[in-house]
């Protein structure tokens, strides 16, 4: 099969700035309970996903484009980009802001425990 990937804009994301653009490659249906995302985003200059906590399921991030800020579950800051990965565990929290003029693009996996 091969279709079309749907686009879908939002708008504070877990109660973050600005917004982001998340190009759903395989939906929540496809995944078959094994998890419910698997997308492309690509958030916006200025902008962040909320400070979020990941309960029975973990996600991890894959930068593809861009530079931005990754906040872990600890609290750190770590500066990331082109061919970083940002893994958090199951049940803990992170958040990832793009305080750039330019996109920040990368891979968002959210799998089951």
């Amino acid at each position: 099969m091969v279709r079309k990937t749907t686009v879908e804009l939002v708008e504070h994301a877990a109660g973050g700035e600005g917004s982001l653009e998340k190009y759903h490659i395989v939906s929540a249906e496809e995944l078959n309970g094994h998890g419910k995302m698997f997308a492309k985003i690509v958030l916006h200059p200025h902008s962040s996903i909320g400070w979020h906590q990941h309960v029975g399921n973990t996600e991890p991030y894959y930068i593809l484009e861009g530079k931005g800020i990754f906040v872990d579950n600890d609290g750190s800051r770590s500066e990331v980009g082109p061919g970083d990965v940002c893994y958090i565990e199951v049940g803990q929290s992170h958040s990832l802001e793009n305080p750039t003029d330019e996109n920040l693009v990368f891979i968002a996996l959210i799998y089951n425990e």
